[in-house]
This record gives C-alpha cells, sequence and structure tokens, in this order.
C-alpha cells in the first residue's frame, strides 16, 4: 500500500474508532447547541417525544429506536453530573450508570397513557368503570407566562398493586340474550367471574413536568392523562393542572398587553427624560421624551407586551402611564417667583362650560343681564353673577 493510501486509511481509521467511542451524538439527538439551558433540552425533548413516539410512527422500522435514543439523550443532558461525563469523556463514560425508562420519562411530561396521537382525547369506553378526575390550581407569575417555564410537581400519587388474597369484583360482565318465544328476547347481564386478585391502594412518588408555555392564559388546563384518582376495576382518571396567574407587583396583564406606571419628577415632566424601564426578563426598554409630559399620559411600545399563546412570534404592546410625583416640601416666596418668571405665565382659571357651543354670547347689558341668542329662537335673559 502506498504510503499516502496508508495515511489516510489509518485517519479513517482513527476517525471511526474516535466515533464509536464517543457514542451517540445526544445534543444533535435533540437538535440543541452544547450551551444549551435545561429549560431549552426539556423544550425540545417534549416537542420531539410527541413527533418520534413509535405509537405515532407505525410504519417507521426504527421508531423504536428513536425514541429510545431521545429518551436516552434527554435523561443525560438533564441531569448536571451525567453532563458533565457525558461533555468530557462521551458517552462511554457514562456506561456504568443506571439508565431510566424511556416510558417513565415520556410520563413525566405527558402522563401514564401519554396523548391520544389522532389528536383527540383518548376513547372512553363506557364498560370500564374509571376513576375521577383531579384538577389542581397552578400558580404561575407573570415572568413565566412571558418566557415560558417548566414546572416540577411532586405527588403522592394513589396506585392500584396486586395483594394476596381474592376480591369480589364487576369488572367481567356480559350481556346474554335469551329468547322466550317468537319474536320475544330477553337481555341479561351476567357476572362471568366471582373472584379476582386482591389489589391494595399504594402510594407512589411521581414527578411530573408541566410546560408553562409563553402567553399562557388564566384558567388553561394542562391535562395528564391516567394521573387521577385511581379505580380498582378499572382506569385511572386524568389529572389537570390549571392555570392562576399570580398578580404582579408592577404590570398588569389585559390580553396580550402590558400595562405599567412609571413615576417622573416635575422636572422630567417639564424639560423631558430619557430612560430605560426593566421588563418581565430583565431586557431593558429605553423610553425618551423630548417635550412635556401631563400626569397620566401614556406612551405605546408595540411588540413589548406578551406573546400571543398561538403565536409567539406577535406579541402585544406595552403601556406606560406616567404619573408626576410634586414636591411635597413647600416652596419659599423667592422660588415662586423665579418658577413665575421662569414660565413667565400668570394665574389662569378655566372653568367648564354649561353652554351649548351654538350659543352666542353677546356683550352684559347695563341692566346686568345678558341675551343669550340662538338662531330662530327669541332671546333668553339671564342674570350675570
Amino acid at each position: 500500500m502506498a504510503p499516502q493510501n496508508l495515511s489516510t486509511f489509518c485517519l479513517l481509521l482513527l476517525y471511526f474508532i474516535g466515533a464509536v467511542i464517543a457514542g451517540r451524538d445526544f445534543y444533535k439527538i435533540l437538535g440543541v447547541p452544547r450551551s444549551a439551558s435545561i429549560k431549552d433540552i426539556k423544550k425540545a425533548y417534549r416537542k420531539l417525544a410527541l413527533q418520534l413516539h413509535p405509537d405515532r410512527n407505525p410504519d417507521d422500522p426504527r421508531a423504536q429506536e428513536k425514541f429510545q435514543d431521545l429518551g436516552a439523550a434527554y435523561e443525560v443532558l438533564s441531569d448536571s453530573e451525567k453532563r458533565k461525563q457525558y461533555d468530557a469523556y462521551g458517552e462511554e463514560g457514562l456506561k456504568d450508570g443506571h439508565q431510566s425508562s424511556h416510558g417513565d420519562i415520556f410520563s413525566h411530561f405527558f402522563g401514564d397513557f401519554g396523548f391520544m396521537f389522532g389528536g383527540t382525547p383518548r376513547q372512553q369506553d363506557r364498560n370500564i368503570p374509571r376513576g375521577s378526575d383531579i384538577i389542581v390550581d397552578l400558580e404561575v407569575t407573570l415572568e413565566e407566562v412571558y418566557a415560558g417555564n417548566f414546572v416540577e410537581v411532586v405527588r403522592n400519587k394513589p396506585v392500584a398493586r396486586q395483594a394476596p388474597g381474592k376480591r369480589k369484583c364487576n369488572c367481567r360482565q356480559e350481556m346474554r340474550t335469551t329468547q322466550l318465544g317468537p319474536g320475544r328476547f330477553q337481555m341479561t347481564q351476567e357476572v362471568v367471574c366471582d373472584e379476582c386478585p386482591n389489589v391494595k391502594l399504594v402510594n407512589e412518588e411521581r414527578t411530573l413536568e408541566v410546560e408553562i408555555e409563553p402567553g399562557v392564559r388564566d384558567g388553561m388546563e394542562y391535562p395528564f392523562i391516567g394521573e387521577g384518582e385511581p379505580h380498582v376495576d378499572g382506569e385511572p382518571g386524568d389529572l389537570r393542572f390549571r392555570i392562576k396567574v399570580v398578580k404582579h407587583p408592577i404590570f398588569e396583564r389585559r390580553g396580550d398587553d402590558l400595562y405599567t406606571n412609571v413615576t417622573i419628577s416635575l422636572v422630567e415632566s417639564l424639560v423631558g427624560f430619557d430612560m430605560d424601564v426593566t421588563h418581565l426578563d430583565g431586557h431593558k426598554v429605553h423610553i425618551s421624551r423630548d417635550k412635556i409630559t401631563r400626569p397620566g399620559a401614556k406612551l405605546w411600545k408595540k411588540g413589548e407586551g406578551l406573546p400571543n399563546f398561538d403565536n409567539n412570534n406577535i406579541k402585544g404592546s406595552l403601556i406606560i402611564t406616567f404619573d408626576v410625583d410634586f414636591p411635597k416640601e413647600q416652596l419659599t416666596e423667592e422660588a415662586r417667583e423665579g418658577i413665575k418668571q421662569l414660565l413667565k405665565q400668570g394665574s389662569v382659571q378655566k372653568f367648564p362650560s354649561l353652554l351649548p357651543v351654538s350659543w352666542v354670547v353677546p356683550a352684559i347689558n347695563q341692566d346686568g343681564c345678558t341675551n343669550l341668542q340662538k338662531s330662530g329662537k327669541d332671546p333668553v335673559r339671564i342674570p350675570v353673577f
């Protein structure tokens, strides 16, 4: 073999050996950069888990393998210690570690049964009894509504487990039809079995990951299928987290718009200002005015509101109402005169008009009355006080 060909062969051999030792590229599997945050990793897994689940891809022979790779990638990159080992030594450095069931990981995000992949809730078989649903209010902050988040909920779930002995049950029944005569039938429901294996309810700790999506609205519900109350003769109910947005001390939500108040000094209200407003995620929103700002004046900043739930690329507006902080101490006579000279403005008295704008008010008559004249009407005489 020529030296040049031998060199090329050695390089290729080293490349393949390195690839085998390094193992799978978990960052590539999840589609995230190596600098991805834990929130980015969870979001990527949740999205891909729905796309790659084997039940949703029955015609793909590699569906199970892809789903397992996805679960392995999430298990490693979501754990800070395992991620450090993986970044340093690749997958080979994790061989001795415990691996979770990829179905368990999936259930943390979607529940025991996951979602029905046709886009509809699980079909209810009326012959199968079902436990009660549980609805839990989940308080979220306005910061979480703006940027999104994953909330980890740990609960003790009662689970039916097999126990010694037998029990009476109604789990297996069938309809029997008996012909009583020509054109006459009788249908009766009969119990097929008298006894079933005994079961007992055992509390098991479950960790659920609830994704707070950007723009989520108050009252929305996140279902976890099969995580509700158990039923010894059937299926458990569902657990639904109902979103409750906590009142914010600075910002108020109205749809996708955010409202807030900013206090400026009297000087700033007269000569203008240049400042930054700190947003929910910490970024600065620059505002400025070079004209007089009266108390109650509003400033709109488009695109600085909350993201729309259906399309996060669309955001509402930030509406800022200005309050003016007047001096609390009494001004000296010298200061008052100085302000008058500076503004060159005397006392101005304005009274609201109680008359329609179409009335014509002439000069006051000698008898102390004025004539109010409107086209086509006789004069009305009103005393002037």
